[in-house]
């Protein structure tokens, strides 16, 4: 029976945020949550995960730098032997930010990048300057030996200059450049999707770069799973990814008030660290379970023989599958808006049969 353990957490320390982006899963604003877990709690919650496993801890937001107490935070994951990294918008890093990031034992900052043509990504973040300052912020983490990852979440508005900003975060220092795909909660129920067909074709250029070497950067689709199916037909070595989706699996989201949901992007309470141990959560959470069985899942993500390495994204099978949550709330698992188990919506594969087998795995 394989054991599930968490290898990345993202910890959404605040709703606290000094931009106004259109697609905030979290549906950031402009000051902090009265509720949202203490320096205190933020200790006792590194703990439990600790006691659990050494997993990459990311700080994130809202803008985890609006909080007084990230360097301190930081520091006590990083002594409790877990791998601390950033998820930030990087126009808060000055030079003296990023001294103290490294100072504190932050080995990694994710830093947004929505245009690599500086008046869309102002547009788009909602803050004029925001793109000079985020590439100053990237230059900064690069000065003081942090490694930067670029996250771009593609929409109608940058389909066709996603190489354009892959080129802008190799030729700023960054190593890695993860392409993010809309998943309709928060905010971003808002925002008008691109077609399945456009996702297909947007995953197959990406790693046709990636095949050819056309960049040095480590390059990841995300809530994208079928990028490993994709990979697969392509002759790409899939083993060079985790799972597609690892949603509950080997990932999973606390909330800034100290609830577990299994990812960012789909919204269901598991727990509140502050009643439940974060243990306790994981090990035993039906939702979870439910997750970890792949014979769960239904419609075509139920038939095919891709499921092991691809699962097919369960946020936005939820999302797709039930009411549109326009607050960006979290909902009980009793309450249900949708299916978590339904097939993928986004992916226009049809299974070759109920029995095949890969080289992913039998199902």
């Amino acid at each position: 029976m394989t054991v599930f353990l968490p290898k990345l957490i993202s910890w959404n320390m605040t709703f606290r945020c000094n931009l106004h982006c259109p697609h905030c899963y979290i549906d950031a604003r402009d000051s902090a949550a009265r509720d949202e877990l203490s320096t205190e709690e933020g200790r006792m919650l590194i703990d439990q995960i600790a006691e659990l496993s050494k997993p990459i801890l990311i700080f994130s937001g809202g803008e985890p730098l609006l909080r007084p107490d990230i360097f301190e935070l930081a520091r006590y994951a990083t002594s409790k032997g877990l791998i601390a990294a950033m998820g930030s918008n990087g126009t808060l890093i000055t030079d003296s930010v990023a001294a103290e990031l490294k100072a504190s034992g932050i080995r990694a900052v994710a830093i947004s990048i929505d245009s690599a043509i500086p008046e869309r990504h102002d547009e788009f973040r909602g803050l004029k300057g925001a793109w000079e300052r985020t590439m100053a912020g990237i230059a900064a983490c690069r000065a003081h030996g942090i490694s930067v990852q670029v996250n771009t979440t593609v929409t109608q508005q940058n389909y066709d200059e996603i190489e354009d900003i892959m080129a802008l975060a190799e030729d700023a220092g960054a190593t890695a450049f993860h392409l993010f795909f809309l998943v309709p909660t928060g905010r971003g129920v808002r925002i008008e999707d691109i077609s399945p067909e456009m996702y297909e074709r947007m995953i197959e250029g990406v790693l046709d770069m990636v095949a050819e070497g056309k960049y040095k950067l480590d390059v990841r689709p995300v809530c994208a799973p079928q990028f490993m199916r994709i990979a697969s037909q392509k002759g790409l070595d899939v083993h060079h990814w985790t799972r597609g989706c690892i949603a509950g699996l080997y990932y999973c989201r606390i909330y800034p008030t100290g609830e577990v949901t299994p990812c960012p992007y789909l919204p269901l309470k598991l727990g509140n660290i502050r009643d439940t141990p974060f243990r306790e959560i994981w090990f035993n959470s039906p939702v979870l379970r439910d997750l970890r069985d792949f014979e769960n899942l239904n419609g075509k993500c139920g038939a095919c023989e891709y499921r092991t390495i691809c699962g097919g994204c369960r946020a936005r099978a939820y999302g797709l599958t039930g009411f549109m949550d326009f607050c960006g709330g979290l909902h009980e698992p009793e309450d249900l808006k949708g299916d978590y188990l339904a097939e993928e919506p986004w992916c226009p594969y049809i299974p070759l049969s109920k029995t095949s087998k890969h080289a992913g795995g039998e199902t």
